[in-house]
């Protein structure tokens, strides 16, 4: 049954489209209560591309055919802004967005089935937060900071590859001694010699290097300062009794392993996909895809090793 088109809603649409005049925001976003008379809305919000999202299938019907873009959700037990969140994460994963755009959204945000609020969001800087709220959530003596730095390049490096190439590596982050303890050097340490004031992460110039070097074999080791303390490491930490993704190779058994031993977070790239991992005690906390996109987080099936 279609929902009545009330006045609040119309003047809610109304302060959405002048706010998205006002920005030159990219689209206009509407997380739906119900279903909605769909060339009402498209009259409502002229001259921005319009994107609805909803927990039911039902409340989407008719809108592919009125030519709005849509996003299931089957999330009706979750926070608004949780819904929110995935929304613009599945519109860009769907290239409906750009990870870049500005986006009006209208939602219910303090009374359920009633359209109460409006916001102005930058993808970038909302999945970025998101990001930071993630990690925060990881039990770790590793600054926050320090973690977003190392898990921010792993991501970069997984969208961008080098000059084109796709590159796989691994970061542990903290617990040092005893993770420089398990590792060895695979053959060349290409931080080696250098002073520690110039091999902080902080500093662009090293993580452009970091980029270059990920392309030999074997892990970075991060202090909790934010330093490298060194490269090309072979992790040499038992697997034994770990339960992994399948398919997933040497470099996130080793990651897992050595997290597991350690207090150490370790932050995997995937080669083949560019997908991120974070692992702590053994076990996959994160994962990001960055395909074009800050992150998205998918289900995993485990299987015990070989």
């Amino acid at each position: 049954t279609q929902q009545a088109f009330s006045d609040d809603f119309k003047a809610i649409l109304d302060v959405a489209h002048r706010l998205a005049d006002h920005n030159g925001a990219d689209a206009v976003l509407i997380m739906l209560e119900g279903p909605t008379d769909w060339q009402q809305l498209l009259v409502s919000v002229t001259n921005h591309k319009l994107l609805v999202s909803a927990d039911s299938e039902d409340v989407l019907q008719g809108a592919a055919d009125a030519g709005i873009a849509s996003v299931l959700l089957n999330m009706s037990q979750a926070p608004v802004f949780e819904k929110l969140t995935q929304t613009l994460l599945e519109s860009v994963a769907d290239e409906i967005l750009l990870p870049g755009a500005y986006v009006v959204a209208v939602y219910s945000g303090f009374e359920a089935d009633r359209y109460d609020s409006v916001s102005m969001i930058h993808l970038d800087e909302h999945l970025s937060r998101l990001t930071v709220r993630d990690i925060r959530m990881l039990e770790t003596r590793v600054p926050l900071e320090t973690l977003k730095t190392v898990v921010d390049l792993a991501v970069e490096i997984g969208r961008d590859g080098r000059e084109g190439k796709a590159i796989g590596t691994m970061f542990v982050v903290g617990s040092t001694k005893a993770v420089l303890d398990r590792c060895h050097p695979v053959g060349f340490d290409p931080v080696k010699g250098y002073k520690k004031s110039e091999r902080g992460l902080g500093d662009r110039r090293v993580r452009e290097g970091i980029k270059e070097v990920a392309q030999m074999d074997g892990a970075f080791i991060i202090g909790s300062d934010c330093t490298v303390l060194a490269a090309a490491q072979y992790v040499d930490a038992s697997a034994k009794g770990l339960t992994m993704t399948k398919g997933l190779g040497s470099r996130h058994w080793a990651a897992a392993a050595i997290s597991r031993k350690t207090n150490a977070v370790a932050v995997t790239v995937s080669q083949s996909s560019g997908t991120v991992r974070v692992f702590q005690n053994g076990e996959v906390m994160l994962r990001i895809e960055p395909f074009r996109m800050p992150m998205k987080w998918k289900d995993f099936e485990f299987e015990p090793p070989s």
